[in-house]
């Protein structure tokens, strides 16, 4: 029986995507791709895009797709992008929202996938 609690508010996203993305950095395969992003302007776009996607709060705004088109990314990165997002949630949480957040990233990433092969 797992003592940790489920995805539920903003700042549960918040803190999901803020450990998220410092796994990310600290991954060999993963970090070039955020050496020109600037984490601090680029985190509460993403955090909002989850807020929304799991708890239906509404602020974010855009394409994610436009977004990232330009990327040169692989099948490798978003294998990668996908196991430590799943890796990440479980380390954090438990509960539906967290089952449905590793959904959603499984999806977003074969989504990603399919659509830069175009």
């Amino acid at each position: 029986m797992s003592c940790k609690n489920d995805i539920t508010s903003y700042q549960d996203v918040e803190a999901l995507i803020k450990t998220f993305y410092s796994r990310l950095l600290a991954d060999p395969l993963m970090a070039p791709h955020f050496a020109d992003i600037h984490l601090a302007d680029h985190l509460p776009r993403i955090t909002a895009f989850w807020a929304f996607i799991l708890l239906d709060i509404e602020g974010y705004k855009g394409s994610v797709m436009e977004r990232h088109r330009h990327l040169d990314i692989g099948p490798q990165h978003f294998d990668r992008w996908v196991q430590t997002f799943s890796e990440t949630v479980d380390a954090l949480y438990a509960g539906e929202k967290a089952e449905l957040a590793k959904q959603r990233a499984k999806l977003l990433g074969l989504t990603f996938q399919t659509k830069f092969k175009a």
